[in-house]
């Protein structure tokens, strides 16, 4: 049975401005929608398969590699909690501050 998916406001904020992102830089919203059914589907797995992401360093947390971005969540009896999506072409440092 799926599990409830609750994305926190940093998951939000970082999956919109991905999406403003590729928006701006193609110049159309075709590639935006695509990446954003992608993210959807892939989160939709994870709350069925809570198990099928990487253990992380951080107590709680998986991580599910999705095309160039990593889902980073954390699993409780219930529900799914989506913490943020990672582009992996940024500094690495970064997400550890971001995760402390």
């Amino acid at each position: 049975m799926a599990k409830q998916i609750i994305w926190s406001l940093r998951a939000q904020n970082d999956r919109k401005q991905i999406l403003i992102y590729w928006t701006k830089r193609n110049r159309s919203n075709s590639y935006s929608k695509k990446l954003n059914q992608i993210f959807e589907s892939s989160v939709r797995i994870i709350s069925r398969f809570p198990e099928i992401g990487k253990l992380t360093d951080i107590e709680n947390a998986r991580v599910k590699v999705v095309k160039d971005y990593l889902v980073i969540y954390e699993e409780t009896e219930s529900s799914v909690n989506i913490l943020t999506i990672w582009d992996t072409r940024q500094k690495p440092k970064k997400l550890k501050e971001i995760l402390k």
